[in-house]
């Protein structure tokens, strides 16, 4: 059984910073990319940012210059560092990781429970 727990989500001032951090659990063979998905209200699901294995990063436009995301590979974790926050990034903001399962021949996704971020004043 693999889970994803995610941490470090809360209300902010704009302008503030916030860091989530998402662990991945369980028995796993490797892990190919993991990511940062935000859905606001009244909106689809959208990446915010992702990083391959080996740190190849890919961020959504929005965030660019603001966010930045990292792992720990041999702590199958991943971070999310996001400064300079605006009320517009609100949403709830969801781990994903790609990963194979031990004992598992195909990598497939899976998803952490979500955390929210509010960033009003």
């Amino acid at each position: 059984q693999v889970q994803l727990v995610e941490s470090g989500g809360g209300l902010v001032q704009p302008g503030g910073s916030l860091r989530l951090s998402c662990a991945a659990y369980g028995s796993i063979f490797s892990i190919n990319a993991m990511g940062w998905y935000r859905q606001a209200p009244g909106k689809q699901r959208e990446l915010v940012a992702a990083s391959t294995s080996i740190g190849i990063t890919n961020y959504a436009d929005a965030v660019k210059g603001r966010f930045t995301i990292s792992r720990d590979n041999p702590k199958n974790t991943v971070y999310l560092q996001m400064n300079s926050l605006k009320p517009e990034d609100t949403a709830v903001y969801s781990c994903n990781a790609n990963l194979r399962p031990g004992g598992s021949w195909v990598a497939r996704d899976f998803w952490g429970q979500g955390t929210q971020v509010t960033v009003s004043s």
